[in-house]
């Protein structure tokens, strides 16, 4: 029996378990059912992971030649009375071309159908009726169907996480030639999830899937050429990887249309129209503009709507007549039209009219090229993050036109339009598993995205790691992975991942302890970010000489910054140098002269440990709160 067959099944008993909890719920007591639910899971679980790990991964992807194989053989038949082999040859091939052609198309009809249902899902249930349809069309040798089981395996996307059921899946699809295959691989590898961690090995795959069209390992390979990890630092090369994604993802936004809006939404547009709302005039006129299932797509309806709410000064729909205009959509094409209405939305800051401008100047369209006014309209509203005024910018710095030529700020600009593709939808799913408790499928999925080069998942996977609650990687892993983590988030400008790389260095978490190199992050964070944290960790060592020359003035000064920046540091401030003048107080009254200062001092630190300061603190506190008692009393 094949394993994907075998997993149709094991999906039909997950439904059926499902199913069965549900008719009990009246007849048996809560923690009977929740038993009885993790029961199932775990038998799944095991019984795909066994399965999957008993075959060949060649028994999986050879499925189709394997049926058309065992016609064929059925077929060995001596044919009596047939003189002329060559029909018969050709009558055979004939046969098998035609079940392989039935054999493909049903696979492809099922994974379509497949996806038309997860993208209309709005449930778990759906989610795993669309998952049934994969599994079957996988079952029949359908590539990207068996893409989607192994992403589901790996991802948990349907209750049952197996990663090694989904490497065994990957490397017999990377060796069909897939490049998602390949992505994953690479992945997989550079993390040392369930595989060898061996970061020259991800480069391959990386390398491979990029070959293939696989925008992933794009993307992947532009943050690692931008920021030289494990390759050269090497912007040119980095511009070429994320272009092509950004090309991609440009060409989505210009085709795009729009938010599919539900009838209920249409009718209350219509009534806030009705009562006057300029806002919903627009809307209505944009989503009759594009058309959706609430709404046929109609230009003179649109026109209507947009001159209404146009005529009551809305940015919204002066820019909705400009592209009726611009495109001759229900008007004649007119850009000179285009151009005033453009104008009048961008003077009130409607960032997709100054978008149009910029494009008007940029490719001449009904205007002479200026490309001065191009980048002065697409730097406007790509400061309200518009995507293709982010998209051309970054053509402009990257080609030089307009501007003097930057590589880097190309690619800084390259970067933020290819993370606004699809795959960023992963944060929603990874944040849901986490709240969830799955903790595990919330980090492949942060770790993932992370890899891409986004700094919110680099944190974030980082702080998941150093919570030691993950179980697909060894405990001895997670700091060393976290700090690596913490260092790109750093390098990308997020300020309490540098207190964190410090705070790993002072502590020795992952790494050495360095209390030089904890103050070096502290400083960073401090003078570039102006930290409070940070000024404040920073003046604890200065206060007392670790790593760095001991200096009470500038920790005084530090800690009253830290006071200044954040409110939340005021009590921690109060108590620190409350502390610190205390302990100096001390000094000055108990020791007299420089030798019997320092014997009296190394005395108490044998006496009482190396951070008798903090005993300081103790007897401080209990007396602050007597005389706080006293005066209210």
């Amino acid at each position: 029996m094949k394993p994907l067959s075998l997993l149709i099944e094991i999906l039909i008993i997950l439904g059926v378990t499902i199913k069965t909890i549900k008719a009990e719920e009246h007849n048996k007591r809560q923690k009977e059912r929740n038993v009885t639910t993790q029961v199932s899971v775990n038998e799944i679980k095991q019984y795909l992971s066994h399965i999957l790990e008993q075959r060949t991964s060649s028994n999986v992807i050879n499925k189709r030649e394997n049926l058309l194989e065992k016609k064929k053989n059925q077929r060995k038949i001596r044919i009596k009375g047939i003189q002329n082999k060559d029909i018969l040859k050709r009558n055979k091939n004939h046969l098998q071309k035609q079940a392989e052609k039935n054999f493909t198309d049903e696979g492809d009809q099922l994974f379509k159908m497949g996806i038309k249902v997860l993208q209309q899902s709005k449930s778990q249930k759906q989610k795993e009726e669309a998952y049934l349809l994969f599994a079957k069309a996988a079952d029949m040798g359908n590539l990207k169907a068996m893409e989607k089981m192994a992403d589901a395996l790996l991802f948990g996307n349907f209750g049952v996480q197996n990663i090694t059921a989904a490497i065994q899946l990957y490397e017999s699809l990377a060796k069909e030639g897939s490049c998602k295959a390949q992505n994953a691989l690479g992945f997989l590898s550079s993390y040392g999830i369930g595989m060898e961690y061996d970061q020259a090995k991800a480069l391959i795959y990386y390398t491979f899937g990029s070959a293939g069209g696989n925008m992933m390992s794009q993307m992947i390979l532009g943050y690692r050429y931008l920021s030289g990890i494990n390759v050269l630092q090497n912007c040119e090369v980095a511009l070429s990887y994320y272009k092509k994604v950004a090309d991609y993802i440009a060409d989505t936004f210009e085709k795009s249309e729009g938010v599919p809006v539900e009838k209920k939404a249409l009718h209350y547009f219509l009534k806030a129209a009705k009562a006057g709302s300029a806002n919903a005039m627009a809307f209505i006129g944009k989503m009759y503009l594009e058309g959706n299932a609430a709404v046929p797509q109609n230009n003179a309806t649109a026109f209507k709507y947009f001159s209404m709410a146009a005529s009551k000064g809305n940015a919204i729909g002066l820019h909705g007549l400009g592209l009726l205009y611009f495109h001759g959509k229900g008007v004649p094409l007119n850009y000179a039209e285009a151009l005033k209405y453009f104008q009048k939305a961008a003077e009130k800051g409607w960032p997709d009219a100054q978008f149009q401008l910029g494009f008007m100047y940029y490719s001449g369209s009904g205007i002479w090229k200026d490309y001065k006014l191009a980048f002065k309209y697409f730097y406007l509203a790509s400061q309200s993050g518009q995507p293709l005024a982010i998209y051309y910018l970054a053509k402009m710095y990257a080609t030089g036109t307009g501007v003097v030529r930057s590589c880097r700020t190309a690619v800084e600009l390259y970067k933020g339009v290819c993370e606004l593709g699809h795959w960023a939808e992963k944060f929603l799913t990874a944040y849901f598993a986490y709240k969830d408790g799955d903790i595990d499928s919330s980090l492949v999925q942060y770790a993932l995205l992370a890899e891409m080069g986004y700094e919110v998942a680099q944190s974030n996977s980082a702080f998941i790691l150093e919570s030691k609650k993950a179980n697909i990687l060894e405990k001895e892993k997670m700091y060393p992975m976290a700090l690596l983590l913490w260092n790109r988030a750093a390098i990308q400008g997020n300020a309490f991942a540098r207190v964190k790389i410090g705070d790993y260095h002072y502590y020795g978490y992952g790494t050495k302890k360095d209390y030089q190199t904890a103050a070096t992050h502290y400083s960073i964070a401090a003078n570039k970010y102006h930290n409070a944290q940070a000024m404040f960790n920073l003046a604890y060592m200065y206060e007392h000489g670790l790593g760095i020359t001991k200096d009470i003035h500038l920790a005084r000064r530090l800690y009253d910054m830290a006071a200044q920046t954040s409110p939340d540091a005021h009590i921690p401030v109060l108590f620190a140098v409350m502390k610190l003048e205390t302990t100096h107080l001390l000094r000055d009254i108990l020791f007299f002269n420089q030798f019997t200062t320092r014997w009296n001092w190394l005395k108490l630190d044998n006496t009482i440990g190396p951070h008798w300061d903090l005993f300081v603190i103790g007897l401080i506190v209990p007396g602050l709160i007597l005389l706080l008692r006293n005066h209210h009393g």
